[in-house]
């Protein structure tokens, strides 16, 4: 069967596209090589989908380290507020959060993906789980796909199969190899928005502790601020992965750094001396490991005695000012030596892929393979957590599909 157009990939970029390109009257057909559409897009922000952030596309722009500039003229055509309208007349209701994340109500990633099938269905969308191999080019152009089960012929291209992060939802890097064997560059891929190793056993200790409030700054080995945030993290078994830590890896850069982390950003170091003299006072004759209790949380006074160099048993009325101002700069400045980024299957996003001088910047489409476009994370760009990745799926996925469909007209 002929289409106007295919999307290969079913995760939120190709869905959008697929939509998009449906909407503009076109016969589209939409490939996956899993049995179901969205795997990846259901565990996103852990379960809840983070589907944009609720601010300006030059925002997005200035949240978007690597390659931002290519995305101005897709962004500035589809920014947030068209991703919320779009949901939102589609009947998913929703919400914003802390630093302008965009949940749906239910604050369950099903109702965005629900959302995206149904219009899937209304547009008629022909959906086939089959795993595309290599993309048709005839003339010059791209003319189809070649898949496993059978081949498909159609005006037009769009790659959207993601990256090679969480594999086990499909991101294999199947795209990759497509764009490469038509001459396109890729850039080598690695994880972003990634978990971080931490040398010695003390996260190990924490294994399971949250912080909500925690100041993080990222400095190299002389000591420059590389960046720094506000916000959530956790300690794990291997180091410390949340929010400002998977931010602070995109900026990693090479041996020797370390997390700084600021563990009462609400006090400065008067203030904070003050509050712990009053705890000392208040339980003077408690050890040291129950007079802590107040400032900090159970599983973190171990590590904290055991940097000080302080028995735990040790009274509380016996801790010497030395010790105490120890306490109150290591409190300020608890110091984390990282080894390494997580393996890039853990990563949320993978940083690389195809060569943006390589793409149209308005409507993705090849500069090397007219009739080809690429849209999402295949795309060599990355942005922090809050919604702007996704945001970037969307704007690319419009981008593309607008561009596919005005080139069939011409």
């Amino acid at each position: 069967m002929r289409f106007d157009g295919i999307v290969i990939g079913g995760g939120p970029a190709g869905m959008f596209a697929a939509i998009t390109a449906a909407r503009q009257g076109r016969k589209v057909l939409l490939l996956e090589r899993n049995d179901r559409l969205g795997r990846k897009l259901l565990i996103t922000g852990k379960g809840r989908c983070n589907v944009t952030n609720d601010c300006s596309g030059q925002e997005v722009l200035q949240n978007t380290p690597r390659n931002g500039r290519f995305l101005y003229s897709a962004m500035t055509a589809f920014p947030p507020e068209k991703t919320m309208e779009f949901f939102r007349n589609a009947g998913c209701e929703l919400k914003t959060e802390r630093g302008n994340r965009v949940f749906p109500v239910t604050d369950k990633s099903q109702s965005i993906l629900d959302c995206l099938q149904r219009e899937l269905r209304r547009l008629h969308v022909t959906v086939l789980t089959d795993r595309a191999e290599r993309i048709l080019v005839l003339g010059g152009r791209a003319a189809g796909v070649a898949c496993q089960k059978q081949s498909h012929t159609a005006d037009w291209v769009i790659l959207a199969t993601g990256g090679v992060s969480y594999p086990a939802t499909g991101s294999t890097g199947d795209g990759y190899v497509m764009a490469r064997e038509l001459g396109h560059t890729v850039v080598p891929q690695e994880g972003n928005l990634v978990p971080l190793e931490i040398a010695g056993s003390d996260c190990a200790d924490m294994q399971g502790l949250s912080l909500r409030n925690a100041g993080v700054r990222l400095v190299n080995a002389k000591g420059k601020v590389l960046y720094q945030d506000f916000g959530e993290m956790l300690f794990t078994h291997f180091g410390v992965s949340g929010p400002t830590v998977l931010s602070a890896s995109c900026h990693l850069k090479g041996e020797g750094c370390r997390l700084i982390i600021d563990l009462k950003p609400a006090l400065d170091e008067k203030k904070l001396d003050d509050r712990i003299l009053r705890d000392l006072e208040l339980y003077q004759n408690r050890a040291m490991e129950n007079a802590l209790t107040d400032l900090l949380p159970r599983s973190m006074i171990p590590v904290v005695l055991r940097r000080l160099d302080v028995d735990p048993a040790t009274q509380a009325n016996s801790l010497t000012r030395q010790k105490r101002r120890e306490l109150v700069s290591l409190l300020k400045a608890f110091s984390l030596e990282i080894t390494g980024k997580r393996p890039v299957s853990e990563a949320i996003i993978t940083s690389g892929g195809v060569k943006v001088s390589e793409i149209d910047p308005k409507t993705m489409q090849s500069r090397l393979v007219p009739g080809l476009f690429f849209a999402g994370e295949i795309i060599d760009c990355d942005a922090y957590t809050g919604g702007f990745n996704l945001q970037i799926a969307w704007a690319t996925a419009y981008a593309a599909a607008m561009g596919a469909s005005v080139k069939i007209n011409h």
